[in-house]
């Protein structure tokens, strides 16, 4: 695989997972929304599809690793680290994209997001927050528990990726983009509830960066001080889950 097609294929295929995933959580959140409330099942699912539908396309060009905890995890098994910033700079692009992308999908929704005051309807509900939208936002702040749990989650994610290439022709049926999307609604009904399951660096910054710049009306914080934990978490499973490959199998 060529350069440009790595990069080429990255964008793309984050740039989808984060649409449908940014998507879902906008679909669920705000107001003004015919999915709006439909829950942490609907989300986990929305994010597998993201998976499957982002993999899926970038899988020609990349291989379709949409996510740097699974290039490096990738890499450290491997040893081969010439082509991973290729790969994590297209992973990012395509996060910043994607969340783009959501933005413009729900603009008129995004913009409904204002707090109306002195109407003939009475005090207006208060602005919905947006920031879940983009990236993940812990139930209890705890900085400790909260880097342990998207340690966990992520090798929990990219240990089983690895694990599937001895599959035989599990990658040359076209299955194995199927099984990972399902592993990622897994590890979000079961293992999302602490921090909203990162478990991919580009996925939350990105986005995150996006929300920051985008002109959402009563946006809230973007809350830069979390913002270290869903890329350090994934990247220190990523690379464990590379070393217990590499030693157990």
């Amino acid at each position: 695989m060529s350069n440009g097609d790595i990069f080429v294929g990255e964008t793309i295929g984050t740039a989808i997972l984060i649409l449908f995933g940014a998507g879902v959580c906008a679909a669920v959140t705000l107001r003004y929304s015919k999915a709006r409330a439909a829950g942490w099942v609907v989300i986990a699912f929305g994010w597998g599809f993201g998976v499957l539908a982002g993999a899926y396309t970038a899988a020609p060009l990349s291989g379709g690793h949409l996510n740097p905890a699974v290039t490096l995890g990738i890499a450290v098994d491997t040893g081969e680290w010439g082509k991973v910033w290729v790969y994590v700079l297209g992973q990012f692009v395509g996060a910043v994209i994607g969340a783009v992308l959501c933005y413009l999908t729900y603009f008129a929704q995004f913009q409904a997001n204002v707090r109306k005051t002195g109407t003939t309807e009475g005090t207006a509900d208060e602005p919905v927050p947006t920031l879940g939208i983009f990236s993940t936002i812990p139930e209890i702040r705890h900085p400790v528990a909260n880097l342990i749990t998207e340690i966990i989650a992520t090798v929990a994610l990219v240990l089983p990726i690895l694990a599937f290439g001895l599959t035989e022709g599990l990658g040359e049926s076209g299955t194995l983009v199927l099984i990972v999307s399902l592993l990622v609604v897994g590890i979000g009904l079961s293992l999302g509830g602490p921090t909203g399951y990162a478990i991919n660096p580009t996925r939350d910054l990105g986005p995150r960066i996006a929300h920051t710049f985008l002109p959402i009306p009563n946006k809230g914080t973007s809350d830069w001080g979390y913002a270290w934990i869903p890329v350090v978490g994934p990247l220190t499973g990523g690379a464990l889950a590379g070393l217990v490959y590499n030693a157990a199998f």
